[in-house]
């Protein structure tokens, strides 16, 4: 008698939403149970405030949504054209088997955002594109999304003159307490390098395996339906050739993120324009928003990318009612990551309302008094990976330690730079795996890739980059 073939059932996964506002709640009720405990140092949330954190953590992100929300309606100009796609594959064509060195090339110039200013929110609009440019080269969106996370968290990771980073945390420093920038530059380019070289190789070593044998794809079986049909185009042949019209807006596409790229790096910090002109918003980049460059945030991204948007529909010839109905509906297409970067930012409202973070750091840093700089160097990489769960934001971060750790370390002999330098890199490794981080979270859902199959894929390369980080760090604060 024949067997039948039993059909596997599709995994039921718990969704983004749902893992982040589990884990709001867990963050609450630790603060409820601490409270009873610490005097006035926490202080117990009120439902209410349970019930808040996520609208105002939409409130507190309003920023970044509002730039998502118009780079979403940006992305849908430029894919009504076909541009990218045409692009896409003229590139993959060009390339004629050497498309693996895609992966260090990108990556390394994502590691200079990471390192010079903390480029990570801005690269939301990177994931939808090399999803599509890595599938097409015929390995996987999964690769594409490494390419993004990796290459400017490992930059972050490293941070060298990052103001949202280092900046902060130097700023924070309590009276009497400086910090040397020689050692934080150099000890950052040793994590920066280091950790950019490892994940090359580990994206590189995953991407040959998949072009060679697909079944060896990180990807469920539902996620590899999802990218062929979000990035697969039957429309358009191996031989497709861009028209006139197309090759302008690829320029202007480029342009876009180029200008957006320079726009964030501080260039105030290195001397290329001067604090003066800068606050008066006389020289010639504040044409736009009033900001120089260096001085753009999120509100002045938004702007200039909807300037493009509209520069682009021109010279594509999409007629205005056209325009429009796309662009309102790629807005409402990237709606899921605004919302999960929002409900991310809620856990950072409830640490921020309760003193939880001060509370954790406090009575941590006090246990490692009087500890030699073998223990006190990887205790205090260990706290702030538990804190950068709870506290994503790497200048929310620098806010809450730097001025409890740091005077803690130089009482007992210890350089307060080197640990600057532990909170820049354990924030920087969580915020390669965390599902707190609204950016890995967006970043996925853009490429059709759930948590869990980030967190399989890049566990093994995060405790590496955890080991080599610790042991770079360990060793500097015991000859520094």
């Amino acid at each position: 008698m024949e067997e039948k073939t039993k059909v596997a059932k599709p995994k039921k996964r718990l969704t983004a939403f749902s893992l982040i506002l589990f884990i709001t709640i867990a963050t609450a009720f630790v603060a409820w149970i601490v409270s009873f405990n610490s005097g006035t140092y926490v202080t117990a949330p009120k439902f209410s405030d349970v019930f808040m954190a996520p609208v105002k953590g939409f409130v507190d992100s309003r920023e970044v949504c509002i730039f998502i929300i118009i780079l979403g309606g940006f992305l849908a100009i430029v894919n009504s054209t076909g541009a990218i796609e045409a692009g896409i594959h003229a590139m993959i064509k060009k390339l004629k088997g050497h498309e693996l060195w895609i992966i260090p090339i990108l990556m390394f110039l994502f590691s200079i955002g990471g390192t010079t200013y903390g480029m990570q929110e801005e690269t939301v609009g990177f994931y939808f594109l090399l999803a599509a440019t890595m599938y097409a080269a015929g390995y996987d969106s999964l690769t594409g999304v490494a390419i993004v996370l990796l290459g400017a968290g490992v930059g972050v990771l490293g941070s060298t003159v990052n103001p949202f980073a280092v900046g902060v945390a130097v700023a924070a420093l309590p009276e009497g307490i400086a910090a040397n920038q020689g050692i934080i530059i150099v000890l950052g380019a040793i994590l920066w390098i280091s950790s950019y070289l490892i994940a090359t190789a580990y994206v590189m070593k995953y991407a040959a395996k998949v072009k060679k044998e697909k079944g060896s794809t990180f990807l469920s079986l539902q996620e590899q339906e999802a990218e062929k049909k979000e990035f697969a185009n039957e429309n358009i042949s191996d031989d497709a050739k861009l028209t006139k019209k197309q090759k302008w807006v690829l320029v202007l596409f480029l342009i876009t993120f180029v200008y957006m790229i320079i726009s964030f790096i501080p260039w105030v910090s290195f001397g290329v324009i001067s604090q003066e002109v800068a606050d008066a918003g006389t020289h010639w980049s504040a044409w736009l928003t009033g900001n120089c460059l260096g001085y753009y945030y999120f509100l002045d991204a938004a702007t200039w990318f909807l300037l493009m948007s509209i520069i682009i529909g021109f010279v594509a010839g999409i007629k205005e009612q056209d325009w429009v109905n796309t662009f309102v509906k790629g807005s409402g297409d990237i709606m899921s990551v605004v919302l999960i970067l929002a409900l991310a930012r809620g856990i950072r409202v409830i640490m921020d309302t309760t003193g939880l973070g001060k509370f954790i750091v406090y009575n941590a840093v006090n246990v490692l008094k009087g500890t030699p700089a073998y223990v006190f160097a990887p205790c205090d990489y260990l706290l702030h990976l538990f804190l950068s769960i709870l506290v994503p934001s790497s200048s929310g971060l620098a806010t809450i330690s730097t001025p409890i750790v740091a005077p803690v370390a130089q009482g007992i002999g210890l350089n307060p730079s080197v640990t600057i330098m532990i909170y820049v890199a354990a924030n920087g490794l969580i915020n390669l795996i965390t599902p707190t981080c609204g950016t890995i979270m967006g970043g996925l859902a853009l490429a059709k890739i759930d948590y869990d199959t980030w967190f399989k894929f890049s566990f093994k390369l995060i405790v590496i980059l955890g080991l080599v980080s610790t042991a770079i760090l360990t060793i500097a604060m015991m000859i520094l």
